[in-house]
């Protein structure tokens, strides 16, 4: 927001003041000026929220999910546009439920931006809006995305960059996706599949939830087929599956010699630290792929992005991904690029637009059309 957004000043909050300041700090010193500027808050204290953000033009929430409904009420009422991190379908459809209020209150809101959900779904329509540049009728769309170490190691070959109950919950419960035209739900860790990368080799990919957000319900009737699978090296699948399988992943409490245990409680106190690691050196992939028909000749467009940490500024890939995608969101609604209402990302603005902005931030996009 600093560099690419014009912003005067970015003012970050968080509920713990040192960590506040120290991503001031850094901003501040990777900037060369003294835009960054922090403060402490408790995102669940309503009032306290509603003070904060009413001076700004747009604030980004990146808060966990369960507190996201509350902080979308305080945008509307400080009447100030916000973007969030999401990753929870249901909580976006409530949001949307807020579209009236937000027109009203004159404010914008794009929820579920990132890295996935978010710029995985960018990729997958921009290269469905590049069909129908191309005068061919888009069928069907497909995304591919995932956060990996740039070596697989440990019994897992994967590090955690986020929450690790966001992993489980990718991981557990149903899957939105769009097959013959219609929404449908498919269960999680399902539906293996390899592909192959040329920077990365063979990779899984497989069903998780959350991915898609609400375009499956916004493409019905456009597309017949909308889904996206999470990449992982070989082995990933089966070690998580059988975790699945066995009953981990439940939040139903057993008794275990006369003690009641939450088995995800327990799944999670011995993973993480499988999982952690003090020094990330990361690679994100996403691989998008739109097909469509041109008269009665079949048409496809690729778009693949892979990144990696970043050593001169010490940013992970993940951090870049994630937190740009969401920022250009938050900078479009701040210089009135995005109209008052709550819009899922697949309404408020050409995703060729924002893969504009992607690449004007030194992110190379590969296209490929056949």
């Amino acid at each position: 927001m600093a560099k690419w957004g014009g912003a005067e000043v970015v003012l970050l909050a968080d509920r713990s003041i040192d960590a506040a300041r120290m991503a001031s700090e850094r901003i501040n010193e990777l900037i060369g000026r003294d835009v960054a500027q922090w403060v402490d808050i408790d995102a669940g204290m309503h009032e306290e929220l509603v003070r904060l953000v009413r001076p700004l033009d747009a604030f980004l929430c990146a808060t966990p999910y369960a507190l996201i409904p509350a902080c979308t009420r305080g945008a509307i009422e400080a009447g100030t546009g916000m973007v969030d991190l999401g990753g929870h379908t249901p909580t976006v459809l409530g949001q949307l439920e807020l579209d009236g209020e937000a027109r009203a209150a004159g404010v914008s809101i794009v929820p579920d931006c990132g890295m996935g959900p978010g710029l995985n779904n960018t990729l997958a329509l921009a290269a469905v809006e590049e069909l129908e540049l191309r005068d061919a009728v888009p069928r069907e769309a497909r995304v591919w995305d995932g956060g990996l170490p740039q070596r697989s190691e440990g019994p897992f070959g994967y590090q955690l960059f986020f929450h690790i109950e966001g992993l489980t919950n990718e991981y557990d419960g149903m899957a939105l996706v769009l097959r013959d035209g219609r929404v449908q739900e498919i269960e999680t860790l399902t539906e293996l599949e390899l592909l192959e990368f040329e920077d990365l080799g063979t990779l899984e990919a497989f069903v998780t939830s959350g991915g898609t957000s609400t375009v499956p319900f916004t493409m019905a009737g456009k597309l017949d087929v909308y889904e996206n699978k999470t990449l992982r090296y070989p082995g990933h699948y089966a070690a998580f599956r059988a975790f699945k399988d066995l009953g981990l992943f439940s939040r139903e409490p057993i008794e275990v010699q006369g003690v009641l245990v939450v088995p995800r409680d327990l799944y999670h106190e011995l993973l993480f630290p499988r999982l952690k690691s003090e020094a990330i050196r990361d690679v994100c992939v996403i691989r998008a792929e739109a097909i469509g028909e041109r008269g009665h000749a079949r048409e496809t467009v690729r778009f693949e992005l892979v990144d990696r940490f970043d050593e001169s500024t010490g940013f992970a890939a993940m951090e870049r991904l994630t937190g740009w995608h969401a920022a250009i969101m938050t900078e479009m609604i701040a210089k009135g690029e995005i109209p008052p209402g709550v819009h899922p990302l697949e309404r408020a603005v050409s995703q060729l637009r924002v893969l504009e902005e992607i690449e004007a931030r030194g992110l190379e996009v590969r296209r490929e059309r056949r």
